[in-house]
């Protein structure tokens, strides 16, 4: 006779929550919690951060690093050894933080990272009511790379070819606001805007992509913010610096423009001295915090002004 089949534990997103820790002004923190369990692969897991009140409502953070490095525990090096945090701000001001880790471009190559994000809301609104969180107001928020994934977040939201198959099937991957600080919009004219050869497969983008952008026109366009507006858009926040030599300011002024031009509600806000992360401008990153926790406070807190 065959030797019975072993059973294979439930997958790790499928596990009980872990005990949250008490965290600053009444806040509670789950960290390292399973999303999305990938064969073969780590666990994708996130951070929780809760404010002291239930239902609330929860932004995905998402972090940068290129697509190539970074975790989800900081939210950039402007705001290293701040105390409060800034996802600690956030919980504090009434808004639950998701900071979420995402397979990065040497693990997997796109859309797998958008896939990730998409999966890591889905798996909030399966498990909403454990969590204590509104599964109907969700925002997404990132900075550089993760300010791309957000905004896709924000404007392929239904699109089947985007949604992957990781994690908890069923609930929608929508999001009713972004935030994106210095992220690229058109993935394709990032060599161009920084006078990089377009051809050059060691780019980020083209890591990002498994091939140089200009040989994938097509793949390019699909990983590109700029591809998916449309009126349906929900509300976004655009933050870069005037000076950024990494993702040029133009790439959010092109974002903003179309969205403008569809009539969808965007806010574009530059700082003149400061470079990509906030770098040479310290009164940036403070004011970019400050505008970002304003801004989801007016669309995700019942009251709040949603003009």
């Amino acid at each position: 006779m065959p030797a019975p089949a072993l059973p294979f534990p439930p997958p790790a997103h499928e596990l009980p929550l872990p005990r949250a820790h008490p965290g600053p002004g009444g806040t509670r923190v789950l960290a390292g919690v399973p999303y999305a369990a990938i064969p073969g692969l780590r666990p994708l897991e996130l951070d929780l951060h809760l404010p002291a009140g239930s239902p609330a409502p929860v932004v995905v953070f998402l972090h940068g690093g290129g697509w190539r490095v970074g975790s989800r525990h900081s939210a950039g090096p402007a705001y290293r050894g701040q105390d409060p945090t800034p996802f600690q701000v956030l919980a504090q001001a009434g808004i639950a933080v998701a900071s979420v880790d995402y397979r990065l471009s040497g693990e997997a190559t796109w859309p797998a990272q958008l896939s990730d994000a998409k999966a890591a809301v889905r798996w909030l609104r399966a498990r909403a009511g454990e969590l204590g969180i509104d599964g109907d107001r969700i925002a997404a928020w990132g900075e550089s790379a993760g300010g791309h994934l957000a905004a896709l977040l924000g404007l392929t939201g239904g699109d089947p070819a985007l949604e992957g198959d990781v994690g908890v099937a069923g609930p929608p991957s929508d999001v009713v606001a972004v935030v994106a600080w210095f992220a690229p919009s058109d993935v394709a004219a990032v060599a161009v805007d920084t006078g990089a050869d377009p051809l050059d497969a060691s780019t980020r983008e083209a890591l990002l992509l498994g091939a140089p952008a200009a040989t994938v026109p097509d793949l390019a366009a699909q990983a590109s913010p700029l591809t998916h507006v449309s009126p349906s858009a929900p509300p976004v926040l655009l933050l870069h610096g005037r000076v950024d030599q990494l993702i040029p300011w133009v790439q959010s002024e092109r974002l903003a423009a179309a969205l403008q031009q569809t009539g969808a509600d965007v806010e574009l806000h530059s700082y003149d001295a400061a470079d990509h992360m906030w770098a040479g401008d310290p009164d940036a990153a403070a004011d970019a915090l400050r505008r970002t926790v304003d801004f989801l406070q007016r669309h995700l807190t019942p009251g709040g002004d949603q003009s």
